[in-house]
């Protein structure tokens, strides 16, 4: 059996390379086993009590009680299928990957959550996996799982089209479109009860690479158009659009053969549900020149993320990643003042690598958050300790 080496990421999700048993059917079974245990000497939602999200830290004194809380986790542990089989067109690639990190309903559980689920021929792709608006390389060598605050990080139903791959690359893919609202100080209010979301179209992303023996330079962008209709029938008027963009630029710079910066720079609105940690796409402001049935607006709110993180090599058994990251909005002028409006993540850490496929990590993260108007700011440091031992056996058809 040909061992199985993994590559950069291309086009959005790993690619294995491999030699004469390229055309081959194959079957690829693997993932890791993950332990996190950590110290937070902060406080932070219980519901996220394995990660630094500073949009989850407390908006008011000791909303989530007091400081310092110890934690276990398994929830990074990951499990995922790849198939390979060629076809007259050239190899079809499926792919299917989960880990064990509860999202949404089955938030703060160690639940099964679906990261992939994609197939691609040639030029052309469909599934869940990376959205071209982000780029997956500038995610530094961290353990803690959520990672940058304003990292462009955003796994999405797509249909996408690569005409250009390799080291230079091109890819164009229309995404399963999506937002949120905060209604601020009127949220209470009746009249925004009946207001709901519509999206007519799809989002519309792309992203160009271009690869060079120092490291490679990366444009990405996306435009989305979102809708909110008022049916209801008082004599209000709450419909509204908007259009929503986003231009993410991002680098990774080799330094010889011991590191690699990784730098991006994201910025638009209303396109916030592509980052990693940030407010809502839609606020609200006051209309005082309307007519009196159209007393608030919706409005697409601004947001810039910023990543810049050095990774090193100090030897064969030790590696290390440093640095931090923002994420920052402009707020319309009716949201609660204690709405989160900026969030910086700093973290350092140390990775032994004993011998092939186990890793044990210490990192520390600290990560503060910024209320809209009233004041108000928190932070939280963390030390984690993680232990992985990543597995792969791939199995060929005779």
């Amino acid at each position: 059996m040909r061992k199985i080496f993994f590559v950069c990421l291309l086009v959005g999700l790993p690619i294995v390379a491999y030699s004469q048993t390229e055309n081959k059917a194959s079957l690829e079974i693997y993932g890791h086993l993950m332990t996190d245990i950590g110290y937070n000497f902060g406080q932070i939602d219980p519901l996220w009590f394995d990660v630094m999200r500073p949009s989850k830290l407390p908006s008011y004194a000791n909303e989530f009680g007091g400081d310092g809380s110890v934690y276990f986790s398994i929830r990074q542990t990951k499990l995922g299928v790849k198939v390979k089989s060629p076809t007259k067109y050239g190899e079809l690639l499926t792919f299917l990957e989960f880990d064990l990190f509860g999202v949404g309903k089955t938030t703060g559980e160690t639940a099964f959550h679906l990261r992939y689920a994609y197939m691609q021929l040639g030029k052309f792709g469909i599934g869940q996996v990376e959205s071209p608006f982000q780029d997956a390389d500038v995610f530094p060598n961290t353990v803690e799982y959520w990672g940058p605050s304003g990292v462009v990080a955003f796994r999405n139903v797509q249909l996408r089209y690569m005409p250009l791959q390799g080291r230079n690359r091109l890819t164009f893919a229309i995404e399963r479109p999506g937002a949120s609202a905060d209604e601020g100080i009127y949220a209470d209010r009746q009249e925004l009860e009946g207001v709901n979301f519509r999206f007519p179209m799809p989002d519309i992303s792309g992203e160009f690479r271009m690869g060079r023996d120092w490291g490679y330079v990366e444009v990405a962008g996306i435009l989305r158009r979102i809708v909110w209709d008022d049916y209801r029938d008082d004599g209000i008027d709450l419909n509204g659009n908007t259009w929503g963009w986003g231009v993410n630029l991002s680098s990774n710079l080799l330094i010889g053969e011991v590191g690699v910066i990784r730098g991006q720079f994201v910025g638009g609105k209303a396109y916030q549900s592509y980052l990693d940690d940030a407010s809502a796409e839609i606020g609200v402001v006051d209309n005082p020149n309307g007519p009196s049935s159209r007393p608030v607006e919706g409005v697409g709110m601004p947001q810039i993320g910023v990543v810049l993180y050095y990774d090193h090599t100090w030897s064969e058994k030790f590696t290390s990643a440093l640095g931090g990251s923002l994420s920052s909005a402009n707020l319309a002028d009716q949201i609660t003042p204690s709405a989160y409006q900026r969030g910086n993540y700093i973290s350092g850490n140390l990775m032994y690598h004993p011998f092939p496929n186990v890793i044990a990590a210490a990192e520390v993260i600290y990560i503060d958050r910024k209320n809209f108007s009233d004041g108000f700011k928190s932070q939280a440091t963390k030390i984690q300790f993680s232990f992985k031992y990543s597995f792969s056996h791939t199995f060929y058809k005779n």
